[in-house]
């Protein structure tokens, strides 16, 4: 252990760094040497093929996967086997999922008031006025006393959004958001996505809609076989892309 893991970072600007950050599934090698800094208040879209590793690198960023080695610096913390760490770590991130991965026997209302009352300790009346505010912010405000399985998939992911705000996160992950969504309920999704991004939120995003990442990415970065292949700021990235693979990735999807 090196004498700075753990300790806050004395740059407030750097919000996550990955440092040669290597990932294995048994022989096969899923990440490979990636290095990265985020700031705060920036947005990064990450794009390419399925089963390219980006998913996985997000996933890493707040431990729900593991990384053998290289090192993930989150807000200060180094991430490694040490629970409290992980927990510092996860407290400062929200994540939403392409499952929504909502409680369906709770309330959305209670959804949102678990972690902050759990995990936050809050009374229950300050957990349910929090949540009140997420959900008016992400126009679901109406749907509080239902059940998941009464909202459509993109009321459902805008909960998700509302859960995650609620513990007042420094950085938002989001792995591929609207892929589970018919198409008309991902605009409803993105359009929070777009106000949380004029609002400053520090955001890492898995997606395939690009139209979302020339609109509020800083920049764009393009995976594949495990590596960062290329990324540059968007209109250079969908304009004058500099990889032949990221040309021919574009032209499939574009």
């Amino acid at each position: 252990m090196t004498a700075t893991q753990g300790k806050q970072d004395t740059s407030n600007d750097v919000m996550v760094e990955l440092r040669n950050v290597n990932k294995w599934y048994g022989d096969f090698h899923v990440l490979k040497n990636i290095n990265l800094q985020v700031s705060k208040g920036e947005r990064i879209i990450i794009c390419g093929p399925s089963g390219c590793g980006k998913s996985t690198l997000i996933r890493c960023m707040n431990r729900l996967e593991e990384h053998q080695k290289g090192d993930i610096i989150v807000s200060g913390v180094t991430l490694d086997d040490d629970l409290k760490r992980i927990d510092r770590v996860r407290r400062d991130i929200g994540m939403v999922f392409q499952q929504f991965n909502l409680f369906p026997h709770l309330t959305v209302m209670e959804n949102c008031c678990l972690a902050p009352i759990w995990v936050q300790k809050k009374p229950r009346r300050d957990a349910e006025a929090i949540a009140m505010k997420y959900l008016e912010r992400v126009q679901i405000a109406d749907q509080a006393s239902k059940f998941p399985g009464q909202l459509s998939g993109g009321q459902q992911q805008r909960v998700a959004i509302a859960r995650s705000l609620c513990m007042n996160p420094s950085i938002m992950l989001f792995d591929e958001p609207t892929s589970a969504l018919d198409p008309e309920m991902i605009k409803e999704v993105l359009d929070v996505m777009v106000d949380l991004a004029r609002e400053g939120m520090t955001m890492l995003c898995v997606t395939h809609e690009m139209g979302f990442a020339k609109t509020v990415a800083n920049r764009v970065l393009f995976m594949d076989a495990g590596e960062i292949i290329e990324e540059n700021e968007p209109n250079e990235f969908f304009d004058n892309p500099q990889s032949d693979r990221t040309k021919l990735f574009l032209s499939q999807i574009l």
